[in-house]
């Protein structure tokens, strides 16, 4: 098998071809700030690099934009934003948090982080982190799908460990109300952020094992079901009417209008979201720099990674 080096500069050759045609929150580190200026000076065509790769995947992909901000919610939730998800396996010093219940055979989308990086690095050696390429990738992803954008602050550093602990206690399809807000409560999201960051499964798919229905007889565990059965492919407040009629394809959107406890807290967030995209958008938008702003490392922490799949010291 060819070294991870060699895939990757096959894959960058892919790439760039393909190219040619076509800041508050829980600081980890002592650094500075995040600011959506970070890379003017440094890196200038980062943005215009990562959403052209996105733009490419997605004609052979439709469920990449889903996929990819999705790999952002599952990066941010464990250690904060510092791009441990894309770690592969290297033990004994990486046990990889791909395998978790969370991630394995769903979480997806690294190749195309692998291209984005390749085309970065292609242009900009050493610059921008691959915990920022997820929070690029994030907002890119939203907007070509018809949802808001927003001002992406950026100057995460990558994180050279991962922690299974926690990644073992991501948000699940099968929680309750009262964990979901508990879980979002532990990185200062309240319900409003809850409700707002749930609403990214007005596009997407999941495996029928994790819906509400479960799978028909017959049907294999991984088959796949749109999350939003009006307009699967699109971001828009829909998600939100399915919930009304209580036709949410995953137990724990439901239980944002169905458990005992959400009248007095998620439920009017569910109503008003569903009679004004406009206000959805603007609050999911709030949300995601919200949620982007976990523990970042900032200023001496962490590494610049040259491949978003294992830390400098274990090179390519």
């Amino acid at each position: 098998m060819a070294s991870l080096g060699l895939q990757l500069v096959a894959c960058c050759a892919v790439v760039l071809l393909a190219l040619a045609g076509a800041a508050h929150g829980y600081p980890r580190g002592s650094g500075s700030a995040l600011s959506s200026s970070f890379y003017d000076d440094s890196c200038p065509s980062a943005y215009g690099i990562v959403r052209r790769v996105i733009e490419h995947a997605r004609v052979s992909d439709p469920r990449i934009p889903a996929s990819l901000i999705r790999l952002h919610f599952h990066d941010c939730f464990v250690q904060g934003c510092d791009g441990s998800l894309l770690l592969d396996e290297d033990l004994p010093a990486i046990q990889t948090e791909k395998d978790v219940p969370a991630n394995d055979k769903s979480a997806r989308g690294f190749e195309v982080v692998d291209d984005i990086k390749c085309a970065l690095e292609e242009a900009c050696p050493g610059i921008v982190s691959c915990a920022d390429i997820l929070a690029l990738a994030a907002e890119i992803s939203v907007e070509l799908a018809g949802g808001p954008r927003w001002k992406v602050l950026l100057g995460r550093r990558d994180g050279t460990t991962t922690n299974i602990e926690a990644a073992n206690n991501l948000p699940s399809p099968f929680d309750s109300l009262e964990l979901l807000q508990e879980k979002f409560r532990n990185f200062n999201l309240d319900d409003t952020d809850l409700v707002a960051l749930q609403g990214a499964h007005t596009f997407g798919k999941a495996q029928c094992q994790f819906t509400q229905a479960n799978c028909a007889a017959g049907q294999p565990d991984d088959t796949l079901e749109n999350l939003d059965e009006v307009t699967p492919k699109v971001f828009d407040n829909k998600y939100y009417g399915n919930l009304l009629h209580g036709h949410a394809k995953l137990a724990s959107d439901q239980v944002m209008l169905s458990d005992p406890v959400a009248e007095a807290t998620t439920a009017p967030i569910v109503h008003r979201f569903a009679g004004n995209q406009e206000d959805f958008f603007r609050n999911f938008a709030s949300s995601m720099v919200k949620m982007g702003n976990i523990a970042p490392l900032t200023g001496n922490d962490g590494e610049i990674r040259k491949s978003c799949r294992r830390i400098n010291s274990k090179g390519y």
